[in-house]
């Protein structure tokens, strides 16, 4: 059998104000300090392709309007709502007085593997992701209601963060009682 490749237009892709009048998708990304501008954009870029319904960019995150943040997002910073806040533990504190459930993205004693975790339906997830080198602050993981781990079995014991943003977008998405 043959396959043909779809033209973009062909997508049936929705506009950037189309996208942020959907109703809210009860999942949000918490950057903890991410250094690199290239995986912020990136993170945008998945946040889009799974609707998340917004982006908090913490410490020192670069926000855009940022060329580096554009090149990797390809316009999804202009789509998925965003806001930038100082200091991640403040943030969690308020998301969670807002009845977010805070997740960690994080390797820590009781992390529990992504695989086995299945989203509950009508729960709003902030998944924090932490910076490159140091992961999320343990402040942070401290005030979460628990940790997610990507299972692995290589030599290496991380991912890019701006790959976990998409793997975990996708576990949420797939998995999702929605």
């Amino acid at each position: 059998m043959k396959d043909r490749k779809l033209q973009g237009a062909e997508l049936g892709r929705i506009t950037p104000d189309e996208y942020r009048a959907l109703p809210p998708s009860g999942i949000a990304l918490v950057l903890d300090n991410i250094r690199s501008a290239h995986n912020v954009g990136s993170a945008f870029r998945s946040a889009d392709a799974f609707r998340a319904e917004k982006v908090w960019l913490c410490g020192i995150c670069a926000t855009p309007p940022s060329a580096e943040i554009h090149k990797t997002a390809l316009g999804a910073e202009q789509s998925v709502p965003w806001a930038y806040e100082p200091d991640t533990a403040a943030l969690v504190s308020r998301l969670r007085e807002d009845g977010w459930c805070i997740v960690s993205v994080e390797q820590t004693q009781h992390a529990l593997p992504l695989d086995s975790f299945h989203p509950e339906a009508g729960v709003r997830y902030a998944l924090v992701f932490g910076n490159e080198v140091d992961g999320v602050r343990q402040d942070v993981v401290d005030a979460s209601d628990f940790a997610l781990e990507i299972p692995q079995w290589g030599s290496k014991h991380s991912l890019n963060v701006s790959v976990a943003v998409g793997v975990v977008l996708w576990q949420f998405r797939s998995g999702a009682a929605r």
